[in-house]
């Protein structure tokens, strides 16, 4: 059982900080907490799988006591998102709001962990990176956190939902029933194990974009304008 001393300097800032976000609870009642919830050893990677369900049991003491649980839940949220490393510097780009889609262009999701990477699975990944791509532009528009899914009943369709205005998924992995959801939205999945730089990935996709694209991407590229825009409106009316 790791400690903070032991910890390495990311790990431990990041328990240290989810702590000061819970009323009354100390950095090593967070970090037993953490090592009840947690198979193996606290690091940047395994604080990634904590949810809010698994703080409210820690706290709660057992499942059958977490209705008795009175830690508000924009708390369990907010240590959460500490834990997974979005309030931590992660040299993610700013989005860009766009005025009108740019003509011949797609909207492309790229499930990440870390900065501008696609290096995440569609089921675990901490957020969806958007980007507005053309053959000759790529423009980030969004970055859509994952948190919210772990209180889903269905959290492949919350995530699905997520990026319903997207024509592409890029993701490290994904499985079969997830991808099958993915598809009846309308969105095309592509699977990249070695992930990568978003900028080379989209770079990539643009080479193709600006040459002879497959019929899928070919169909896109003649509809995702008019689906893009559809969204837009629908959102202003939201």
């Amino acid at each position: 059982m790791n400690s903070p001393a032991t910890m390495n300097r990311e790990t431990a800032l990041r328990i240290a900080l989810a702590a000061r976000a819970l009323p009354d609870t100390s950095v090593g009642q967070l970090v037993e907490i953490l090592h009840q919830q947690v198979n193996g050893p606290l690091t940047e990677q395994s604080l990634q799988g904590v949810t809010v369900t698994d703080l409210k049991i820690g706290l709660a003491g057992s499942e059958e006591d977490v209705d008795l649980l009175d830690t508000p839940m924009a708390a369990l949220k907010e240590a959460v998102r500490i834990l997974w490393g979005e309030t931590v510097a992660d040299d993610l780009p700013q989005p860009v709001a766009l005025s009108e889609v740019p003509a011949g262009s797609i909207r492309v999701a790229i499930a990440s962990n870390n900065g501008a990477q696609l290096d995440g699975h569609f089921g675990t990944c901490l957020r969806f990176l958007v980007y507005q791509v053309s053959a000759t532009a790529k423009t980030l528009i969004g970055i859509r956190s994952t948190l919210e899914a772990d209180q889903a009943e269905d959290k492949n369709a919350f995530r699905t939902e997520l990026i319903a205005d997207c024509q592409v998924l890029y993701v490290v992995s994904i499985g079969g029933p997830a991808a099958a959801k993915v598809v009846r939205a309308g969105i095309h999945p592509l699977k990249k194990p070695q992930g990568g730089e978003a900028e080379a990935v989209l770079a990539e996709l643009q080479q193709v974009m600006a040459g002879s694209p497959p019929p899928w991407l070919a169909k896109l590229l003649g509809r995702s304008a008019e689906r893009s825009l559809r969204f837009a409106a629908e959102d202003e009316d939201a």
